[in-house]
């Protein structure tokens, strides 16, 4: 984030959330400051700076659709129907939502978050919305790891990428599901609103768009493939999504074969990312991260079309 953009972007959000004149007690704060975007609340309002280069068009349908009621209790609606312009950059304002409690996984909402997925894959898309970037953002997740230079780990992440179908690596077009997803699920996607204890709504609408379901799926299947999620959660996920009749995977049966694809997708950017930021940091590999290295070094082994079960 430019030094000229963090006040400015502080100071819209107070604007935004308060009249011209009216007295402030609230304190400013930072809740992410990325390459992919810079976000600040001011009292119940939250402004976000967009990463550079996105697309007026498509992040104005996003916001549109947002806020449509088809949405409401699914996406949380934006405060404003389209995005200003603050020194070169996209900003939307949003209420403030609670976010999940890193601090305590125990209480993470998988249920919640499932059937909240399963309400979104069954919502009607509407015309001219723009695809999900889900293999984009994967293939962005490629392109900083080889221009951050050589890493002894990267040979294997690269050839678990070149392994996947061209529409995963956004080198063609998905597959005609023509389903509405969320494109980055995670469960920093997800907040209580209204703030602390409404009920649980999706954010972030950067990636938002048509495309193939199972995607929304990838990450937690990626986590629970590589040992990083607990089979318990990864069942409460799995079961709540297949009860709110959502359409990514079989309602019984094994679920693998949907998911396989997306979920090595998701495992290749993750480990990615991971060498890329430890390349730039200029420190090892943590224990985590090498556990999903070494699940993209077995992916290679076995081609997504062979595959049985949950190989990464």
């Amino acid at each position: 984030m430019t030094a000229d953009v963090l006040p400015a972007l502080t100071a819209g959000a107070r604007t935004a959330a308060h009249p011209a004149g009216t007295p402030c007690t609230h304190h400013d704060s930072v809740l992410a400051d990325r390459r992919d975007g810079t976000v600040v609340r001011h009292g119940d309002t939250v402004a976000k700076a967009h990463a550079p280069g996105t697309d007026r068009a498509e992040l104005s349908r996003r916001l549109e659709l947002a806020a449509r009621p088809a949405l409401t209790g699914i996406l949380l609606a934006p405060l404003r129907p389209k995005p200003v312009d603050l020194h070169g950059r996209l900003v939307t304002f949003w209420p403030y939502g609670t976010p999940v409690d890193p601090q305590t996984p125990e209480a993470a909402p998988w249920e919640a978050a499932a059937t909240l997925l399963a309400r979104l894959h069954r919502t009607p898309a509407p015309d001219g919305l723009p695809p999900m970037r889900g293999p984009a953002k994967a293939a962005r997740a490629i392109a900083r790891l080889r221009t951050a230079g050589p890493h002894p780990a990267a040979a294997p992440v690269l050839r678990a990428w070149a392994a996947l179908p061209a529409w995963a690596r956004a080198e063609a077009p998905m597959p005609p599901a023509g389903t509405l997803c969320h494109g980055d699920l995670h469960l920093g996607q997800l907040v209580r609103h209204p703030a602390p204890t409404g009920p649980w709504l999706l954010i972030d609408v950067d990636d938002l768009g048509v495309g193939v379901p199972t995607w929304d799926l990838a990450r937690p299947a990626a986590w629970y493939a590589c040992g990083l999620l607990p089979p318990d959660e990864w069942t409460r996920f799995l079961t709540a999504y297949q009860r709110a009749g959502g359409p990514a995977v079989p309602a019984d049966g094994d679920p693998w074969p949907a998911l396989d694809v997306a979920a090595r997708a998701l495992t290749v950017q993750t480990a990615a990312l991971a060498i890329a930021k430890s390349v730039g940091e200029e420190r090892p590999l943590d224990e985590v991260q090498q556990a999903v290295i070494d699940a993209c070094d077995r992916m290679g082994a076995v081609p997504p079309e062979l595959a049985q079960g949950p190989t990464a």
